[in-house]
């Protein structure tokens, strides 16, 4: 199989084209390394990569669409696509708004649209996020629930993809899943997300952030989880002729409080946090809780990394890539 993996320098993206090539796939990773957060940590886990029999990379942004077709038609092998590039974060598009419209929508119709020329495509899967449920108090979240009410704008950049998603699979019979993630952590993290805060706030001797007075839960889903979901989705395309159009969840199936998490990372550091307890943010939720039931059934995803085992395996690889 040759397996083309977006957004291959990123967190998701760089333990997933691991995952494939430890399998013997062949993987084409794309990435454009922008500066959203540190350059460095992307090209130090592009540079593992690189290292790798089977890997080839290719520096382009997806919504570039001379440079994605181009690839495309020097790549006519390709036969499955793991898209995993966007622009994340909540707080960001609050800031910088077309930076996601850019990433996540014209970039998705760009690769969707080079899909088509694809002599054999199996099976297309991409990243959504457990964001599109905004304000939903139904807990937990199923796929079966309105997801028409997004509360921030890379909410609603990922239910677009979704409703683009399923049009292609309508029109052009292509064969399209949409995973919908829910707060991934672990090591080679991002730094913009709650683990990675806590954990340099927390060392660095800072008061940490913590949102409606840390009144929070969150489905946790620690990264071997996440791939886990992903390789199973993958090998198991739509049935039938045609395109098909699918979403899932891919959460750990437990609200967790955030004020737990924050226990955890304190023992694992062996440091106590100084907190500062503030209001919600614009554009956040609650709490957050994936229903799995349908990914089970589907293609046999089974979480098992509780964050009593997965937030130490963070701060040991924390610890050792910062030297901290």
């Amino acid at each position: 199989m040759t397996v083309l993996v977006t957004g291959v320098a990123g967190f998701i993206g760089f333990h997933v084209a691991q995952a494939l090539l430890e399998r013997g796939e062949r993987v084409i990773g794309v990435d454009n390394l922008n500066d959203y957060y540190e350059v460095s940590l992307k090209e130090a886990r592009l540079d593992i990569l690189r290292h790798r029999r089977g890997f080839d990379f290719h520096r382009l942004d997806i919504a570039d669409r001379d440079a994605v077709q181009a690839l495309f038609k020097s790549e006519p092998d390709i036969n499955r696509v793991v898209h995993l590039a966007a622009q994340a974060g909540v707080r960001y598009s609050l800031i910088n708004p077309y930076a996601y419209v850019r990433s996540n929508v014209e970039g998705h119709v760009v690769l969707l649209e080079a899909s088509r020329t694809l002599p054999r495509l199996d099976h297309f899967v991409y990243a959504s996020s457990s964001s599109v449920y905004g304000a939903n108090t139904k807990l937990p979240f199923s796929v079966e629930d309105r997801t028409d009410n997004p509360v921030s704008l890379y909410a609603a950049t990922k239910k677009s993809m979704e409703a683009i998603s399923h049009s292609y699979a309508h029109i052009y019979g292509l064969p399209l899943t949409g995973l919908r993630f829910f707060t991934v952590y672990g090591p080679w993290g991002r730094p913009d997300m709650a683990a990675f805060i806590f954990t340099r706030k927390i060392l660095a001797g800072e008061p940490i952030p913590v949102f409606n007075h840390g009144e929070m839960r969150r489905d946790f889903t620690y990264i071997d989880d996440i791939v886990s979901g992903v390789l199973a989705c993958l090998d198991h395309p739509p049935a039938g002729e045609g395109g098909a159009s699918r979403l899932y969840n891919i959460g750990n199936h437990r609200s967790e409080a955030l004020t737990d998490f924050i226990a955890l990372i304190e023992g694992a550091l062996g440091i106590k946090a100084t907190v500062e307890l503030l209001p919600m943010q614009p554009g956040d939720v609650k709490e957050t809780y994936a229903d799995i039931e349908a990914t089970r059934r589907d293609f046999g995803f089974e979480p098992t990394t509780t964050i009593a085992e997965g937030i130490p395996r963070l701060i040991a690889w924390y610890r050792d890539y910062y030297g901290a």
